[in-house]
């Protein structure tokens, strides 16, 4: 006998975010109204874009101080950024670059990593000990984007007695740079670099002191 299937959205919503959103309701929302109704009507316009990574204690919006309708963000595991491939799939963050440079017209992209990122010392491990169980293990996607880290770690040989932990940190900045210049090889950046009407930049991010450093 088959059961009643399972609705696909979860009855209890969280509660941590109805309580989040109730602060924002009472507090934030009554402030700023007008620049809300103002979005509405118009649209948003911001001038920057933000790449940065999924990981929850990395918030742009947070550590920028960004009101609504400022930065255009785009997150997804280790602030990659894939190279132009219009090859006929999916591309989350393509679209994102593509949507804010010719829809937006941002003047700024920043690639914003982080220190202790997850996926870029999961990489590390794999890298030194391909059979070690790690993040980039299991599913069916993680392992394979993760790859895109492959050309920064090309160009950084690790030091002699360096231990996964330094490597991995050298190499989110590679990693970063790495990104940039794969940004280069979209058509539609590439030209307006060129042209000096979008201007590319790197910044890190230090969890552990919120030092932000920019590249």
């Amino acid at each position: 006998m088959t059961g009643t299937p399972r609705p696909p959205v979860s009855a209890e919503f969280p509660t941590r975010l109805l309580e989040g959103y109730n602060t924002f309701r009472e507090g934030r929302l009554p402030r700023e109204r007008a620049r809300f109704e103002e979005m509405a009507e118009n649209g948003q316009k911001p001038e920057i874009m933000v790449i940065a990574c999924c990981d929850s204690r990395v918030s742009p919006e947070v550590i920028f101080d960004a009101r609504p309708g400022e930065l255009f963000v785009v997150r997804n595991v280790a602030n990659l950024v894939p190279p132009y491939s219009p090859d006929g799939e999916l591309h989350g963050t393509s679209a994102a670059l593509e949507f804010a440079v010719q829809a937006l017209k941002v003047r700024h992209i920043v690639v914003m990593g982080h220190g202790r990122c997850g996926g870029v010392h999961s990489y590390v491990r794999r890298l030194r000990n391909p059979t070690a169980e790690d993040a980039l293990s299991p599913g069916d996607f993680i392992g394979r984007w993760m790859t895109l880290i492959s050309p920064a770690a090309e160009s950084l040989p690790a030091q002699d007695k360096e231990g996964d932990r330094e490597y991995a940190e050298r190499l989110a900045v590679a990693s970063i740079r790495n990104s940039i210049e794969n940004m280069l090889t979209f058509p539609c950046v590439n030209i307006l670099h060129g042209r000096g009407q979008l201007a590319l930049h790197g910044a890190m991010f230090d969890v552990q002191t919120g030092l932000l450093r920019t590249l």
